[in-house]
């Protein structure tokens, strides 16, 4: 079991839909918090508002960090190393969406997504395992998603880095357990934050309707399993039941999912979703 009462814990991308409950929850576990975001203003706003709603736990610091970039990734390793606090757990959670067909999104705009979400995890990974290794204590958290097991149409470039964040996550579980690291990759479906509101490009964009609010899990249950799945050191979770389902026939019924992916599409079309 890893503990989270006094655990020191790096979330990344904690200003965001996710970031909120991670923080909001694992106070309310006693744990001592490390968050970064790209605005420390907006942060450092939001972590006041949760903490006078949780009296337990404590925020040590709010950071701001740019993980778009290799450099932003070591400025951030090195901030959190200047407090002289080692690091029990890595959550990261940071990541950004895009919706388009393949050729229809700007390279620019699906080389950041890339970056913030399968490179920066990398990065941060290799940059605090080490110290975790020295210390035989540590845990990676990697919040991937349920497109990192079946890509649907408009969301190549974001499964892409979700299917590789779960081959990493499963690779490093294997190179770090002699070291009593633990890893963790989490794969929830659609939940309501703000990434169903990302930018959408091209045909795809004006053939199907934004995500149904109606379809979308809550994000205080999925950060509940979420949690619960760390601290029994799962490797993979699956926090909410459509996940469940969907992972399950893509292992054991694999071309039952283009039927399903079809029709969610053609329930998605324009003017079908309402």
């Amino acid at each position: 079991m890893t503990q989270l009462s006094e655990a020191v814990i790096l979330i990344t991308g904690a200003a965001g839909g996710f970031g909120q409950e991670f923080t909001r929850q694992l106070l309310m576990a006693n744990s001592q918090l490390i968050l970064t975001d790209l605005d420390k203003n907006v942060l450092e706003k939001q972590a006041e508002i949760i903490k006078s709603q949780v009296t337990t736990g404590k925020v040590i610091a709010c950071i701001s960090a740019d993980l778009s970039t290799s450099e932003g990734c070591e400025n951030l390793y090195q901030q959190v190393k200047s407090l002289g606090i080692p690091v029990d757990i890595l959550i990261n959670n940071a990541g950004i969406g895009l919706f388009g067909r393949m050729d229809e999104v700007p390279r620019e705009k699906w080389e950041i997504l890339m970056q913030v979400n399968l490179l920066a995890p990398m990065r941060l990974s290799t940059f605090f395992v080490t110290d975790m290794i020295a210390r035989q204590k540590g845990h990676i958290v990697n919040i991937s998603s349920l497109v990192g097991w079946s890509a649907p149409a408009g969301l190549a470039h974001y499964s892409t880095s979700k299917f590789g964040l779960r081959g990493f996550s499963e690779g490093l579980f294997d190179e770090v357990k002699n070291y009593n690291v633990k890893v963790t990759a989490v794969y929830p479906f659609f939940s309501r934050t703000p990434i169903l509101k990302s930018a959408r490009y091209g045909t795809l964009a004006q053939e199907i309707d934004e995500f149904p609010d109606n379809l979308a899990t809550d994000p205080v249950k999925v950060i509940e399993q979420a949690i619960q799945g760390i601290s029994r050191n799962q490797l993979h979770v699956f926090p909410d039941s459509i996940a469940k389902n969907v992972q399950l026939l893509k292992r054991f019924a694999p071309w039952s999912l283009d039927w399903i992916s079809e029709k969610f599409s053609r329930r998605l079309k324009s003017g079908t979703s309402n």
